[in-house]
Parts: structure tokens; sequence; C-alpha cells
């Protein structure tokens, strides 16, 4: 089993802390430009399932010195209600950016709540247009596990340009902008999914692989190149010998990381630059609405 001091699993802890520093520096900058707005997070009915990663959200944000606001909305709101809201939000000068909490109750519609989020207060990435702007090589607001999963192949010392890389899921938020964000940097990059014939003879030949399709355990030894980096964005619950409930990946860590230089481990691999990504996003969207004369 691998231990946690294994040099061959490569933790996000450092990479989050050098980002976080840089936003950190980045929001005192901007804090003497014009007065601090806050970032607004917006949870509709029971998100209790949720609350571990708005904590997370809360403490990242005073880490960087960002207000944060959470708001919980009843899950009585029709989907116009909730639309008016955020419209709301989107003009009122004092907000930075807005992060949608999910699960939402079934009468709503979250891309299109998603989409009613003005690109430049979309810290989360996700809005239809900010998704868009990847394919023109825009990543000043990219979705933040994307993002994360990209600074942390970045974290091995690779040389992007020319890199095999091998996404393996193709999800509107993580997989395809992760293959466009991959691409702009030069790698050569292959999608599988779930009719790719031989999803283990494209990750064979790749220098790098992510996979993100909520499949415990999919990606085994044998489909991994000797000295590869693997990345693991899946998170998957299970349930041990022992009875008790396990976080885990896509990936089979233990036997992988036996193959590969680097894998990244779940819990604590690309889950803690994810959060980092979207205090940079915060950071990037104020900057971007200082320049143009978004002030109180």
């Amino acid at each position: 089993m691998t231990k946690s001091g294994d040099p061959r699993l490569l933790y996000g802890k450092d990479v989050r802390q050098r980002i976080m520093a840089e936003v950190s520096s980045d929001i005192s900058r901007l804090s003497q430009q014009r007065k601090l707005g806050r970032l607004v997070s917006v949870g509709i009915g029971n998100i209790d399932e949720t609350s571990v990663y708005i904590r997370g959200q809360a403490r990242a944000a005073a880490e960087v010195g960002l207000p944060f606001d959470e708001q919980r909305w009843p899950a009585s709101l029709t989907q116009e209600d909730c639309k008016r809201h955020l419209v709301e939000m989107n003009d009122d000068p004092d907000v930075i950016g807005v992060i949608l909490q999910r699960p939402v109750p079934d009468h709503i519609n979250v891309r299109s709540l998603q989409s009613a989020i003005h690109p430049l207060k979309d810290v989360e990435g996700m809005s239809p247009a900010s998704i868009g702007n990847i394919v023109y090589n825009d990543m000043a607001l990219a979705p933040c596990t994307a993002a994360a999963s990209v600074e942390m192949i970045k974290a091995t010392g690779l040389d992007l340009k020319g890199l095999e890389v091998v996404m393996v899921g193709h999800s509107e938020i993580v997989g395809k902008p992760a293959a466009f964000m991959l691409m702009a940097e030069g790698a050569t990059v292959t999608v599988c999914h779930h009719m790719t014939r031989s999803v283990a003879a494209h990750t064979r030949r790749a220098d790098a692989v992510l996979v993100a399709v909520g499949v415990p355990g999919l990606l085994t030894a044998d489909m991994v190149k000797p000295g590869a980096a693997i990345i693991d964005i899946g998170i998957n619950q299970i349930v041990g010998d022992d009875g008790k409930i396990r976080i885990v990946g896509d990936a089979d860590t233990d036997n992988v990381a036996t193959v590969a230089s680097w894998t990244t481990p779940v819990p604590g691999g690309v889950g803690p630059v994810t959060v980092a990504m979207l205090m940079r996003n915060a950071a990037r969207a104020l900057e971007k609405q200082i320049s143009l004369g978004w002030t109180e």
C-alpha cells in the first residue's frame, strides 16, 4: 500500500500553497484600487451534502483576504426567481463572483442558471461563455477542476509541448475543457469516452493520463506506460472491507503508482488545487471588473 510520504504520490498541498500565496498578493494589490466586494455562495434547498465544500471555499477565501457570503435559498424558489436573484448580483458591484452549489432541486435547470451568471462573475468557469472562451485560448476563468488538473501536470516538471496526453472522460466541465487547455499548452491530446473501443490501447502510449469518469479503479497498472504521470480527478465513495466509507479516485492508486512516476492520490491530489483555482479565478475576475470600471 502506498504511504503518504511515498515519492511516487503527487500531492496538491505545495501547488495549492503557491497559488494561494500568489492570489493573496494579487488581492492585496487590487484592494488598493477599490473596496473589495465579496464572493457569494448560492445553495438552493437542502445542501447539507455540500457543506464540507462550502466550508473549504470559505476558509480559502479568508486565507486570501476575500469576504465570503454564504446564501441558502429555499427549495420553493422557481427557476425564474433564482434567475432574477442572479441577475441582481450581476448588477451589484459589491459581488465579485458567484459560486452556484450543486446539486439543485429537481425543478431547477442548473445549466440555465449558470448561464444567467455574468461571464466576468463566473468564478467557477462553468458558464457556456467561459467554457467557450477556452476554444480561443482564453484561460482567464477556466473551470476550476480542469485548470487544477493541468497545474498538477505542470508540477511534475514535464514539458507540455509535444507531450502525449490521454484524457479519459469527456464531460463539459472537466474532460473537454482540460483537453483544450492542454492543447493550448502544446500537448498532443487524445480524448477517450464510453464509446472508445480500447481505452488501454491509448493510455499505454501516453506520457500523461488524466482520468475523470467516476468509476473506482478504472485505470489499472497494466494500462499505464512506465514513467507516466497519472492525474486522477475522480471522486468516488466505496465501502471498505471494514464497512467504512472511503473516498477513492478512478485509478487503482496502489498498483498504478508502482508503474507511473507520478500519481495524484484521492483525496489530497487535485482537490486542494481546485479550491485554489477558484480563488485565482476570483482575483482575475476582480481585476477584469476593475479594468472595466466596475466600481462602487
